[in-house]
């Protein structure tokens, strides 16, 4: 029973160790930008000077002090303040009972876990050996790399 509990755990910190990885590589990860923000003058289309605005808005945004240049204190007060928009959404969202908490049972169901368990558990005996953590940490890392030198490749 208490494997039931620590296999979640060391999953949610694997996939918490990769998504801070990716913070990190930069816009990728970000909230999805939707057709109507980068379509500025709402005309069904959106030209690469609407983007190339869209991209000099969000750095304008995160430029507290205006002089062009984005500090460590800048990009992480920017990164702070997705952060606290998601939280403040996840709240709208699932606080059922609008008491200002979150309970277990409010919290969104993970819609791939079971998949995900599934592919990490390689010889499907119901349980994820050392080896078969560790295979997938690589595979998801090789992965990453291959991603991350693609975008590099497009530029």
């Amino acid at each position: 029973m208490k494997s039931a509990k620590i296999i979640p755990a060391i999953i949610l910190g694997a996939v918490a160790i990769t998504a801070t990885s990716a913070l990190a590589a930069g816009p990728r990860n970000h909230e999805p930008v939707t057709f109507q923000e980068l379509d500025a003058n709402g005309d069904g289309q959106v030209t690469k000077d609407e983007m190339q605005a869209h991209r000099a808005k969000r750095f304008t945004d995160a430029d507290a002090n205006g002089d062009g240049q984005l500090t460590v204190e800048e990009m992480q007060a920017a990164g702070q303040q997705k952060v606290n928009d998601r939280v403040a959404k996840m709240f709208e969202k699932h606080d059922a009972n609008q008491d200002g908490f979150l309970s277990e049972d409010e919290l969104p169901k993970p819609r791939r876990a079971d998949k995900m368990f599934d592919r990490i558990d390689a010889d499907s005996n119901g349980s994820i050996s050392e080896q078969e953590f560790a295979d997938a940490k690589d595979r998801m890392g090789k992965r990453h790399k291959k991603r991350a030198k693609s975008d590099t490749d497009d530029s």
